[in-house]
Parts: C-alpha cells; structure tokens; sequence
C-alpha cells in the first residue's frame, strides 16, 4: 500500500520486483486489496503487451492512513 499511496500508478511487475513476491502471491493479495475497494485497477495494451496497474483509492489511502494512526499510538502507548 505505501508503495500505491505515494505513485499515481503502479504496474504490476514492478510492484512484484519491488516486494519480491511471486506472481500468485501478489496478485492474491491484490485481489483481496480490491475487494476491500483499497485499490482500483487499469488493464492496457502496450504495444502488444498486456499491462495491470494499480493505485491506491481515497477509501484505500484512509484505510492506510487509519492504520499508520494505530501503529503510531502503540509507539507513544509503549513508551
């Protein structure tokens, strides 16, 4: 998801060398992030070649940015 929240768009691939994730391992996750709406995808041809990117959606971008709230207040709550 950080990797989403700070691009305008991020292909598939490089999302996949960037996480070092086989292909069905990230599009499993991918599939789950759209299904919670976090993501929107866009399918086009290069060429002849068949491009996925992704990017973040505003009710993705919130959910992150609730999370990094709650991660932030375990830090301050610990110490």
């Amino acid at each position: 998801m950080s990797m989403l929240v700070v691009n305008d768009w991020v292909e598939f691939t490089t999302l996949k060398e960037m996480l070092g994730l086989q292909d069905g391992t990230l599009a499993s996750h991918l599939k789950k992030l759209e299904g919670n709406e976090f993501i929107k995808i866009k399918k086009e041809f290069i060429g002849r070649k068949p491009q996925t990117s992704y990017a973040v959606t505003e009710t993705g971008r919130k959910a992150f940015t609730d999370h990094l709230d709650a991660l932030e207040e375990i830090i301050r709550q610990s110490k």
